[in-house]
């Protein structure tokens, strides 16, 4: 390339810039396998109604964010009866009939859709006997990607500056590659890539006027492009959403951005050089769609009215049972504020609590458990003994400032150090390419017998950090400095308060976190704690019970007004959300012989109660213990559990409101008592935080169910990790593949997830819960656009729904 020919490249006017920043902005991130926490893949788009990101979504991608007419058809007369459907015909204004509503499910669904120049050249006469443009384009970016963002050594480094050069890498990788001419049968396209820009912003700028892209449109284009490859697109947003948090700015999207168009202008040039015939017919096609795109959005929102009120039907249906659960519940009286508890248990908000919850409160009517974010407020990242990995601990949402590391002996933990690394060397060697296929030849019958105990004598499967040593006592540290002993009751103070962990306490209170069991599974981790970072909790209970039984954390405490009882231990304890069994730190509680009585009787009735949907109903403890702990080490088995499935209510609330009431599994249910929040922090909190977090699950559940093409990664049998666990691969290409597979979502003949926006119930004043929305854009805007419903649950049971700065009450 000449300096001139470089001079004369032009530039990106500021309002084209702000056009492809705005496309590069929708795009929500995905977190690493070893990482894995659930995202609402409309995030970054919840400024939009949720109607509105489903027409242009459908529009430009085909992508649905709302079930097919076959669905509402097998539901209708079920689940769904006439009477939820004509409350949502109501709710939405509309005058149509029941029979006008059958007739619609009964018609085909005829749109046009938006085509990239990949898709209309795929549609040409010259190419129907050819690999497709877009299959290839998607194969060699991703492939590109793949080998691009293997893991290194990123430090403190914002991974903008690790990474960069993204556009550049591809385009030197691509002109050297002579195989795509030969593979796509096209001459020629090795000089188009020479021609091309060696800057993002300069490809742009000459591919958007080459291709006679208008200003108006060039957000929709650009985000169609992005879409074509919205896998890697949300790993880039990942690594984006880091750099944010760091206080880091990041373009690499916008790199992503000029790679996927840099093929459509090269593609556009290629066909103007070899076929001036198909050129001019493609040049008036596109010409023509760039003209309506607007109003093909809009033509499938209104296309998609009817399917909406559908949505809304299933969704009242849902809800209406629940308020008169709600409404007339069993125990809807406060408990004796006064009384002490004989146990106490914290659990995490998770939907898989409820069950376990409801079970261990029917052991004894004097036990009380309660319902928090499972990283039980401490904003920490962890360091395993002799390790330099720094693992988060807490929501995705949040940053870490304070960093745990186990108290060891330094003879202990430079043996784990010495053990590490011989293992890295080890896994370094068999998942090296030229040794895959012949370390099992090299090291003879020992891997083959490893193999067949595997199979015959399956073992845990989890994290190999999860192995190591974890002491009792924690080293707190932040900024590298210690934390002080006022910071440390400052923490327990914010965090007891938070729980409601400020009255009578029992004796033995448990803080229960959660993890699973599953072998052979990369979606391991998304089956642990999303609220800990997709880690198991086990950590954060850990270093919050060695906080709390420290008796000078506890004289602070004392003098700050919160008093905790000499004889009250704190036992931080685990919840196998797969076998539903019980591990407890630090403490013998095989010597309290009630309470570990309690535990273990708490989990068979959990197991009996999900043995239904793991079609298992007919064992009966043990067999039925047996068959599921097999489950969780079986390396074939697909399903070892049904994670947050069926997910559908958040309530914020005393327990004591919705004890005794069966939610099924399917409520998050975090504890709140408004009489003790006067300012209305504590509820700020949860509808900022915990609240947010939900609706990241509940929606990834809900994509991943409607599109799981777009938003869910299909099928588990064919998944092959991406290096470093970035992501994976269905089969040995196409797209990152994000979001759940289908094994988690459908059981064979079924789905055994019920897609639902969640539905949130707050017990607090009318007016504290408006004051959060409006001092709160994120919360409004979730809640004004429909990605969930907010609702009031007042003190005598009545219902009213918020929108749009509006009560309306609910029957």
């Amino acid at each position: 390339m000449t300096n001139q020919a470089t001079a004369l490249r032009p530039s990106l006017p500021d309002n084209q810039r702000r056009s492809l920043q705005a496309a590069c902005s929708r795009i929500a991130p995905t977190w690493p396998l070893d990482e894995l926490i659930a995202v609402n893949p409309w995030w970054e788009m919840r400024d939009e109604h949720v109607s509105q990101v489903s027409a242009r979504l459908s529009a430009l991608t085909q992508a649905n964010c709302v079930m097919p007419k076959a669905y509402f058809q097998e539901i209708w007369m079920e689940t769904l009866q006439p009477q939820h459907l004509e409350a949502a015909i109501a709710e939405f204004g509309k005058d149509y009939s029941v029979e006008t509503m059958e007739r619609y499910l009964l018609n085909e669904d005829d749109q046009t859709h938006w085509h990239n120049i990949s898709d209309f050249v795929d549609s040409g006469p010259n190419r129907k006997y050819k690999m497709a443009w877009r299959d290839e384009i998607t194969h060699q970016i991703s492939q590109f990607c793949a080998d691009f963002f293997r893991p290194q050594n990123v430090g403190s480094a914002p991974y903008a500056n690790t990474y960069q050069g993204l556009y550049l890498e591809w385009l030197r990788t691509t002109r050297q590659d002579k195989g795509i001419e030969i593979l796509m049968a096209e001459d020629g396209l090795t000089e188009l890539f020479n021609d091309l820009p060696e800057s993002a912003e300069a490809l742009l700028a000459e591919a958007l006027i080459g291709l006679r892209v208008p200003e108006g449109e060039t957000a929709e284009y650009s985000h169609a492009l992005l879409l074509d490859i919205n896998g890697w697109a949300s790993w880039v947003a990942y690594l984006r959403w880091q750099d944010r948090l760091s206080g880091h700015d990041n373009d690499l999207m916008m790199d992503l951005l000029a790679i996927r168009m840099a093929w459509e202008w090269v593609l556009w040039r290629h066909q103007k050089q070899t076929d001036k015939v198909v050129f001019n017919e493609l040049k008036v096609m596109w010409r023509h769609q760039m003209t309506i795109v607007h109003d093909l959005i809009q033509n499938h929102q209104n296309s998609q009215e009817k399917s909406w009120i559908w949505q809304r039907a299933a969704e009242i249906a849902y809800q209406s049972t629940l308020h008169q659960q709600l409404k007339y519940s069993p125990h809807a009286e406060q408990t004796d504020a006064g009384k002490t508890p004989t146990l106490q248990a914290a659990f995490c908000i998770d939907v898989r609590s409820e069950i376990i919850r409801r079970a261990l409160e029917a052991q004894d009517p004097n036990i009380e458990t309660l319902g928090f974010a499972g990283f039980f407020g401490l904003p920490i990242e962890y360091r395993p003994a002799g390790t330099d990995i720094i693992r988060p601990q807490l929501p995705g949402l949040l940053k870490s400032n304070i960093q745990v590391a186990p108290i060891l002996p330094q003879q202990k933990t430079a043996s784990i150090r010495e053990k590490l690394n011989k293992k890295a060397r080890w896994i370094e060697w068999s998942n090296a390419p030229p040794s895959a296929f012949t370390m099992v030849e090299a090291t003879g019958l020992i891997y083959a017998f490893k193999l067949l105990r595997n199979s015959l004598f399956p073992e845990d499967d989890s994290h190999p950090v999860n192995h190591l040593p974890v002491s009792d006592a924690f080293e707190l540290t932040q900024d590298q400095d210690p934390l002080s002993l006022s910071q440390k009751v400052d923490l327990a103070y914010g965090i007891l308060n938070a729980m409601g962990l400020t009255g009578p306490l029992a004796e033995t209170v448990l803080l229960v976190g959660h993890g699973s069991s599953s072998c052979n599974n990369p979606h391991a981790s998304g089956l642990d704690c999303g609220a800990c970072g997709g880690q198991t909790g086990e950590i954060n209970v850990r270093v919050l019970a060695y906080l709390l039984n420290d008796p000078t954390v506890r004289d602070g405490l004392r003098a700050k007004g919160l008093i905790i009882p000499t004889a009250t231990r704190f036992v931080a304890a685990m919840h196998n959300t797969t076998t539903d069994e019980f591990t407890c730190f630090g403490e013998d509680i095989a010597r309290n012989e009630p309470v570990s009585n309690w535990l273990a009787r708490a989990g068979e009735m959990a197991r009996q109660e999900r043995s239904i949907r793991l079609g298992l109903d007919h064992l009966k403890e043990p067999v039925l213990h047996k068959s599921i702990k097999h489950r969780a080490k079986d390396w074939s088995q697909v399903r070892p559990e049904w994670g947050l499935s069926n997910n559908a209510a958040f309530i914020v609330a005393p327990r004591w409101r919705t004890r005794g009431i069966n939610l099924q599994g399917r409520a998050f249910l975090h504890d709140y008592e408004a009489s003790q929040d006067l300012d209305a922090s504590l509820l700020t909190q949860i509808m900022t935080a915990p609240m947010v977090v939900t609706n990241w699950i509940n929606l990834q559940y809900y994509a991943s169910v409607c599109d799981n093409h777009t938003y869910g990664s299909g099928n588990k049998v064919l998944h092959n990790v991406v290096d470093g666990c970035i992501g994976l691969f269905e089969g040995n290409g196409g797209d990152l593949r994000i979001g759940l597979p289908m094994q988690s979502l459908h059981d064979g003949n079924k789905w055994m997830h019920e897609p639902l926006r969640l539905s949130v119930y707050i017990d607090a004043p009318r007016n504290a819960i408006a004051k959060v929305v409006a001092e709160n854009e994120v919360v409004r805007q979730l809640i004004d656009n429909e990605w969930l419903f907010c609702f009031h649950w007042s003190q005598q049971g009545d219902i009213d729904r918020y929108l749009n700065g509006q009560w309306l009450t609910q029957s």
